[in-house]
C-alpha cells in the first residue's frame, strides 16, 4: 500500500471538489462582494490541491 499515492488521490478529488463548489457558487452568486472574495478562496485552494495531489501522484514511483 503505498501512502502517497493515497494522499495524491485524495488531494486530487479535495481539488475537484472545490473546483466545482467554485462552479456552482459561481452560477448562483448575486453581485456582492462577500460571494467574489469566497470564489476566490474556494477557487485557489481548489486549484493548489488538484496540482498538489496531480504531481504527487506523478512523481511518486510504483514499488512492486
Amino acid at each position: 500500500m503505498n501512502l502517497k499515492r493515497i494522499f495524491g488521490a485524495l488531494l486530487t478529488a479535495l481539488g475537484i471538489g472545490g473546483l466545482i463548489y467554485t462552479a456552482i457558487l459561481f452560477v448562483n452568486s448575486s453581485n456582492s462582494n462577500y460571494a467574489i472574495k469566497t470564489l476566490v478562496v474556494f477557487g485557489i485552494l481548489g486549484i493548489v490541491f488538484f496540482t498538489a495531489g496531480i504531481s504527487l501522484i506523478r512523481t511518486t514511483k510504483d514499488e512492486s
